[in-house]
This record gives C-alpha cells, sequence and structure tokens, in this order.
C-alpha cells in the first residue's frame, strides 16, 4: 500500500506484535490476526470497524498487553486482510469466529471489544457455537443493529428519505480519499469525531481511514443500509456493556440505547459528552478501563496453550 497506513509516534503508533497468525475464514479468506502481550494470560480479542484496521486500537493493545493476551485482527480487506467479494452479515460473523478459533484453546473464554462495524461482527455471530464458547463477556463501543443509514447524521439535515439517499450516496462514495491534508482531517474530524478530539486523535485516524482502499469502502459501505441485528443483539446471551459518544454522527446513540434495551444481559451503558464516533481513539483510558474490568470480572481462569501451534504468517 503507498500510503501510510498509521502514525509512526506517540500513543496512537501500533506497538510491534509479539506473533503474527493467519486465521482462515469459511470460504477461504485469510486474516491477519496479530496477539500482543504474554501468552499465559487472559485473553482481549479487539474487532475494528469499518475503513480502519488493527492500528485503530494502538492505544488499548499498548495498555493492556502488559498483562493480558491481546488479540487483533484485520476485518477482510482492511489492514493487511486481503479483500474479499463477500461483504456482508456472514461474512463478519464467519471472520470473527474464525479468529476465535485460531487464537484461543479450546474452551478458553476471552473479553470481546468490537467498534463500530466490529461491534456488529460480534453481534452477528452471537447465536454461533465459536462465539458462545469463547466470549466470557463483550464491549461494544459506537455501534449499531439496524436503520444505520436512516438514522445516521453526518448530514445535517431533517430525517427522512432525502436525508437517508444522500446519507447513502456519501457514506458509499467511490472517490478515493487521496492524501492526507488539512481539509481532509477537517472533514474527518467532522463526519467521525467530537468537536474536542486533539489534533494528533485526528491525525492518527484520518491516517487509519484514509488508508483502506476504495474499492473496500465502498464494499462494505453497501451492508449498513439494509442491515437488521435485532434478533441478533437478543441472541447476544454474555455480559455485554456498551459505550458511546454524544456527538457520534455515523451511530448516535439512539443506537445504543436500542441495543441496551434488547440485551439479555446488559452491563450498562455509558454515553460520553462531546465525543464522537471513534470511542477508543477520543476516550483511550475509559474503553480500556472498561476492558480491565470486564476481565477481571467474567474471566476467572486461563487454560494452557494449544499443543499444537496454529499456522503463523510468513
Amino acid at each position: 500500500m503507498s500510503r501510510l497506513t498509521h502514525v509512526t509516534s506517540g500513543p496512537y503508533a501500533p506497538p510491534p506484535a509479539a506473533r503474527e497468525l493467519t486465521a482462515v475464514s469459511a470460504d477461504g479468506s485469510r486474516l491477519h490476526v496479530e496477539v500482543h502481550g504474554p501468552d499465559d494470560a487472559p485473553a482481549v480479542v479487539l474487532a475494528h470497524g469499518w475503513t480502519c484496521s488493527t492500528a485503530f486500537w494502538a492505544a488499548q493493545i499498548r495498555e493492556l498487553a502488559a498483562d493480558h493476551r491481546v488479540i487483533a485482527y484485520d476485518q477482510r480487506g482492511h489492514g493487511r486482510s486481503p479483500a474479499s467479494p463477500a461483504c456482508t452479515r456472514e461474512a463478519l460473523a464467519d471472520d470473527l469466529e474464525a479468529v476465535l478459533g485460531a487464537a484461543l484453546a479450546p474452551g478458553e473464554q476471552a473479553v470481546i471489544a468490537g467498534h463500530s462495524m466490529g461491534g456488529m461482527a460480534i453481534m452477528s455471530a452471537s447465536d454461533r457455537p465459536t462465539f458462545r464458547e469463547h466470549a466470557a463477556a463483550v464491549l461494544l463501543c459506537s455501534t449499531g443493529g439496524s436503520r444505520l443509514v436512516a438514522e445516521s447524521t453526518v448530514l445535517p439535515m431533517r430525517p427522512g428519505r432525502l436525508r437517508t439517499w444522500l446519507t447513502r450516496h456519501v457514506l458509499g462514495s467511490r472517490a478515493p480519499l487521496g492524501p492526507v491534508t488539512a481539509v481532509s482531517r477537517r472533514i474527518l474530524k467532522y463526519g467521525t469525531m467530537g468537536p474536542a478530539s486533539a489534533p494528533h486523535m485526528v491525525d492518527a485516524c484520518a491516517h487509519i481511514v484514509h488508508a483502506c482502499p476504495t474499492r473496500v469502502r465502498y464494499a462494505w459501505s453497501r451492508l449498513f443500509e439494509p442491515l437488521d441485528l435485532d434478533d441478533a443483539v437478543r441472541e447476544l446471551r454474555v455480559p455485554t456493556e456498551i459505550v458511546a459518544g454524544t456527538a457520534d454522527r455515523l451511530t448516535p446513540p439512539v443506537h445504543a440505547r436500542a441495543i441496551a434495551a434488547a440485551l439479555p444481559e446488559c452491563l450498562g451503558l455509558t454515553e460520553l459528552p462531546g465525543i464522537g464516533h471513534m470511542t477508543p481513539i477520543e476516550a483511550p483510558d475509559l474503553v480500556t478501563g472498561k476492558i480491565r474490568t470486564l476481565v477481571a470480572d467474567h474471566i476467572t481462569a486461563v487454560p494452557a496453550p494449544p499443543a499444537v501451534p496454529v499456522e503463523e504468517s510468513a
């Protein structure tokens, strides 16, 4: 990829992985997986959102890897995972199941955190056997289950068919984003972040998002309007906490409130005043703290690692 995919210094510079794996999804798609931290530590699995990559979780990985085994993967077409024509709800669930099966020992429990489309992957997999085997608790950050395009406030217009039509075309634009510039940073901040987001946060997000290939960004954007995970939310039968920003234009808090009301085991919804869609970057300490608490409360033992190693990336 010709453009730099992440910042190289500061709190949002991705730390090097202890090891890398390749998980193979149900349709043969290969997924890049990074493992950070001690092998005998409690496990955390991180699923990033649309147009992002493992680099999005840099702040969480850096803090948690001291005493957790942190597993982060690139969604298909993002980061170092090759693109695939299958950009569907089923693919999201298949890919998460593949990562859990590749990176965790049989029966091993993990806290699984998902941001935006990563949260949708968790909800999509809620009734899958591998997910239920491994999920001890869940953190959903800035995500939604249905009416994603209709409820978006990226365009400052009255809700209705015209706003939905225009939003669909904005989010599904085939135009390349080009290099990161002062103008592109302002656009990205308006659409995805809170007004008080610090420049280094905006810069980190811009580098990650601009690195996503245009065809991948477009292909996944077509999932959002028809997506309906309301039934899947009711199948998410593990302790689940939700974080949302009140200034989120992509998945406004109405989504988080609907998910909280439908969850069988909702531990709570935290709405962050003035924070936008990029909660793990905009509120890194809070998100990291939520993950730590979920691990402490819901993971009681760490099984021995698998006797046969999974496939290592070249």
